[in-house]
């Protein structure tokens, strides 16, 4: 079997045939077009002007309170220098994106995980902790279709998180990159608009997953203070971010590609979900699942005593892989993987599920 014939759940991008080329296409000729001097110069650490004023407006703040980045991971890291004081805790959801533990623990924090409930981070075993003695510097939250459970912060817990980083005196941090990859339920509130500009809410977002991954635009939004020491800090590391991808998905955006591209996404994404519901409940009947609302992602439990880790090797061999569910824990987690369907063409779901229950098989006959 070839690399080519690899069904793969692991990665969290959009297949091919969903990312607008000819809109991207045009986007980067008007962007040459009608500013190639911003385009293709320099530019500095704030990022493309233009984009990170259609940001403020887009999220109804100033200007100084907006910097785009390298993508959101880059975002990220910039954010856990300025945040992270080692040796004090942060509070993470459990599981959570395997990339903010290890950019959390590489820092010195003291992670302190909080379970996931369907509608998000259990905010009373949160209030707990915090009323017996915890005291975060922040909680790092992804609201919006988590990766990798696939859950969302449900209004009310919004509300009562904000509640929590008042009383108890940390920030909430909202890693928010699939905010508009909704295909049903309604859309809610971001924290960053609850907080109705408190100052109690740093948030991140990206273009990787409504434009394309390749682009690697992201960027924060937060108090004027903390953008300009995070401003300081992207100017000695890379003087300017890419201008010339920051400019073409401001053309990208005002042209309206955004739109369409956000809306081709959800339908297919919509139809691989329910292609992958689907192929569970027949192929895998023993595995639980929440079918997301939205998102690139859905987090899977098979029964106790099955170890991901010796399935996955199995279902390598068969031409199909996933993530390991003890990649976004710090402990437990063994019968747990997590499929990200976003890049999987719906036609390749029902294959990649039946090698995947094959693998699976394999086990159970060899511990038989």
């Amino acid at each position: 079997m070839t690399a080519s014939d690899l069904i793969s759940f692991a990665r969290g991008a959009p297949s091919l045939d969903i990312i607008d080329v000819a809109g991207l296409k045009a986007a980067t000729d008007a962007a040459l077009t009608q500013d190639p001097g911003g385009a293709l110069g320099y530019g500095t650490a704030i990022g493309y002007p233009p984009l990170r004023k259609l940001l403020a407006e887009r999220h109804g703040v100033a200007e100084d309170q907006v910097l785009v980045t390298n993508g959101s991971m880059q975002a990220d890291a910039f954010l856990f220098d300025q945040l992270v004081v080692s040796g004090s805790p942060v509070v993470v959801e459990r599981p959570t994106y395997d990339r903010t533990l290890l950019g959390l623990r590489e820092r010195g924090a003291d992670v302190r995980p909080v379970a996931l409930d369907l509608d998000g981070i259990d905010t009373e075993e949160l209030a707990a902790l915090l009323d017996g003695g915890l005291r975060p510097t922040f909680a790092h939250i992804i609201p919006n279709f988590q990766n990798p459970a696939g859950y969302t912060l449900s209004l009310a817990k919004r509300k009562r998180l904000l509640e929590l980083a008042e009383q108890y005196d940390f920030v909430v941090f909202e890693d928010d990159p699939y905010a508009q990859i909704r295909f049903a339920g309604e859309p809610l509130p971001t924290m960053l608009e609850l907080d109705e500009g408190r100052g109690r809410v740093v948030y991140a977002s990206s273009f990787s997953k409504t434009v394309a991954p390749g682009v690697r635009v992201g960027y924060i939004v937060g108090p004027k203070e903390l953008v300009a020491r995070v401003r300081a800090r992207a100017t000695n590391t890379y003087i300017s971010p890419n201008m010339f991808a920051q400019a073409v998905v401001y053309q990208f955006c005002v042209d309206g590609g955004l739109d369409r591209s956000i809306a081709k996404v959800n339908a297919a994404l919509a139809e691989r979900v329910a292609t992958l519901c689907a192929a569970l409940a027949e192929q895998l009947p023993e595995a639980k699942f929440t079918a997301p609302e939205g998102g690139y992602f859905m987090w899977v439990e098979l029964p106790e005593g099955v170890d991901v880790a010796r399935l996955l090797p199995a279902a390598e061999e068969r031409g199909v892989t996933f993530v390991k569910g003890t990649d976004f824990l710090l402990e437990g987690g063994a019968s747990t993987m997590r499929l990200a369907y976003s890049g999987v063409r719906a036609d390749q779901i029902a294959e990649g599920v039946g090698r995947l229950a094959e693998a699976l098989r394999s086990l159970q006959v060899a511990a038989g």
